[in-house]
């Protein structure tokens, strides 16, 4: 099995980094209960969610937030928190 192949299951206890650069390799979206949503029309594009997020999971292009890395955000909420203009918001995830 290899990297890619692993669910969160198996990885090692405490989350033991056995080697660096392999953080893009464990998909931990499926972690989350809540997903952020982005009403567009509302933001500003301050990118203060593209700075505070702890997963990098915001998308960001040409200056703009462009949306989510559902793979790796793990549904936290501190984008939903920290946006001034409170276009972020939590939604229950459909599984």
């Amino acid at each position: 099995m290899n990297m890619k192949d692993k669910s969160w299951k198996e990885i090692p206890i405490g989350g033991l980094i056995e080697k660096g650069g392999t953080a893009m390799e464990y998909k931990t979206g499926s972690w989350r209960t809540f997903r952020p949503v982005v009403d567009k029309s509302k933001c500003i594009n301050c990118l203060q969610c593209w700075i505070y997020c702890p997963d990098s999971s915001i998308k960001a292009e040409n200056g703009m937030m462009a949306g989510f890395d559902y793979e790796h955000c793990k549904g936290c909420g501190i984008c939903a928190t920290i946006c001034p203009v409170k276009c972020i918001k939590m939604e229950q995830e459909k599984k």
